[in-house]
């Protein structure tokens, strides 16, 4: 997901659910320790503090509960966070309406010139996010620091935006008329993020819905509330040097009564959610109820096919940044991998050999190439996918335990997992978010294109070929059923440049590059009459 792409060679060499359960702690075993003392200096570079408001609608508050940011690594308390409450999402949707009405008033080019001040504003604190990033999510430094990267590149691209976005002028039947497309903003854009890519998808949004015209309100997930304060006071201060009204970037922290008054309000206009297919279709039903609009970006369950005419070390160091990337916690993870009978045991006996050489550990420590899981409960899921394989009659051909001794026993530590397995095992067919390759076989490219696309989700999908016949079938109607459709790369790594989102359920909506500016967007159909007569369409003669 992320646009700094870190290829595969450079992860050896170094040897793109928001409402899903918060990390709480009850409050009577509550410690703040080490952690936020040790990182002090970076934390308070970007406003946080030990005790921090979650609620900004032009001025900081929180009447919510108190919800804890835990760092994976140890179980420890980063920082408290007062969060919001309902109430709290009433008055923030009102006060980002209201701002709104002036920003939709600023032509296009001028919206663009404030996306640059906040390009600027991300640019000067990269490292200093990218660690918090990585504090808080658990991604290796290189992959918190890329996140960030990622939105900077965005403003870059909604700053063209602003000089480039167009409609249409469509030739009409009517002599003396002429017809024009018009894009204006739709109001206000909810952004509902997940804990995964806990600054670039609130990024991918707010640049795009900004640029467009509108306001935003961010939800983040319950368990990566630090990130959202620090982007946000970034935004607050551009916005007020730019003499805008701070709420155009609204924030509004908690858990599912909050979100779920987002979802259901009127007011916003676009809700876009990153999250589980499960909680993905309850917001689909309850924003079309009201007839609002929304992008759905949902479950992934990624395969790569590797032909036996493919490049097998290309293949290999592909495979393993997008299987063990962010401890297999990205959308567009790999988590199903078809090879070709003929290089199969080629193939998966050089992956063997390269997660051996993974090291494990704190996403701080250099060299570290596979991070903590988020939460405890991501362990549980983990452990309970290797039971549910064994169960199904699978295989595990390395990896396959929980880091339960050691320096990284308090953690959320996994090692990353090989497995093989049969196509029409249970097991394939959902996504389990934590660092779980399947490996299987396949003897024709027919049968691999049906095993990829024979999974409920949709977003990437890749095939490792040289023959050119193949990529052109993979790419076209009878091939990849996905929304990410790559060719001799793996399945993550998406550039800003193109319509992100996938097919089936995974939503079906698009995000960042291409044309999904037009998402954000009121779309209106205006002919103009100049000819000082009024004939009719299709030649009607109405008297």
């Amino acid at each position: 997901m992320a646009s700094r792409i870190l290829t595969g060679s450079s992860i050896l060499a170094a040897s793109r659910s928001a409402l899903s359960a918060s990390k709480t702690i009850p409050a009577a075993s509550i410690r703040l320790l080490s952690t936020y003392d040790k990182h002090k200096d970076t934390l308070e570079a970007l406003g946080i503090h030990k005790q921090n408001k979650g609620v900004f609608d032009g001025e900081w508050k929180g009447s919510g509960s108190v919800m804890h940011s835990v760092n994976p690594v140890n179980n420890e308390v980063i920082a408290e966070v007062t969060t919001g409450s309902v109430q709290d999402m009433d008055t923030a949707l009102a006060r980002v309406v209201e701002a709104q009405k002036l920003w939709r008033e600023y032509t296009i080019p001028q919206r663009g010139q404030v996306l640059l001040a906040m390009r600027n504003a991300l640019a000067a604190n990269l490292h200093p996010l990218g660690k918090l990033v990585a504090l808080e999510m658990g991604k290796i430094l290189p992959e918190g620091v890329g996140e960030v990267q990622e939105y900077v590149d965005v403003l870059d691209y909604a700053l063209g935006l602003s000089r480039s976005m167009s409609g249409s002028f469509i030739p009409s039947e009517r002599p003396g008329h002429a017809m024009i497309e018009t894009w204006n903003p739709l109001g206000v854009t909810g952004v509902i993020s997940a804990f995964n890519f806990p600054v670039a998808v609130y990024g991918w949004n707010s640049a795009i819905a900004l640029v467009t015209g509108n306001g935003v309100l961010w939800k983040p997930s319950p368990t990566t509330p630090l990130c959202s304060i620090a982007i946000t006071k970034l935004l607050e201060k551009v916005l007020r040097e730019q003499n805008l009204p701070t709420s155009l970037c609204s924030l509004v922290t908690g858990g599912s009564d909050v979100g779920n008054k987002l979802v259901t309000d009127k007011r916003a206009n676009l809700i876009s959610f990153t999250g589980s297919t499960a909680v993905g279709r309850k917001v689909g039903v309850a924003v079309q109820e009201r007839f609002g609009k929304h992008i759905l970006e949902l479950g992934g369950n990624n395969a790569i096919i590797v032909t036996e005419d493919a490049d097998i070390e290309l293949a290999s160091r592909a495979i393993l940044f997008a299987a063990v990337g962010t401890a297999g916690q990205r959308c567009t993870t790999t988590r199903r991998l078809m090879v070709h009978e003929s290089v199969y045991d080629t193939l998966v006996g050089k992956l063997q050999e390269a997660y051996k050489q993974v090291k494990v550990g704190d996403p701080l420590d250099q060299g570290v190439l596979c991070g903590p899981l988020h939460t405890k409960s991501a362990v549980e899921a983990y452990e309970k996918a290797l039971k549910d394989i064994k169960a199904q009659g699978g295989e595990i051909l390395c990896g396959g335990e929980v880091i339960k001794t050691g320096d990284l026993a308090k953690g959320n530590f996994v090692m990353p997992t090989l497995t093989k397995v049969s196509p029409d095992m249970d097991v394939i067919k959902n996504e389990v978010f934590v660092p779980i390759l399947h490996t299987m076989k396949f003897k024709t490219f027919d049968e691999a294109i049906h095993m990829n696309n024979n999974v409920a989700q949709g977003l990437s999908s890749s095939v490792f070929t040289s023959d050119p016949a193949k990529i052109f079938k993979w790419i076209g109607p009878a091939g990849s059923d996905c929304g990410i459709i790559n060719v001799n790369i793996p399945t993550n790594g998406a550039e800003i440049g193109g319509a992100f989102g996938g097919e089936k359920e995974t939503g079906g909506g698009r995000e960042s590059g291409s044309d999904s500016w037009k998402q954000y967007c009121r779309r209106g159909t205006c002919t103009i009459n100049y000819s000082g007569q009024l004939p009719l369409a299709q030649g009607i003669n109405f008297g």
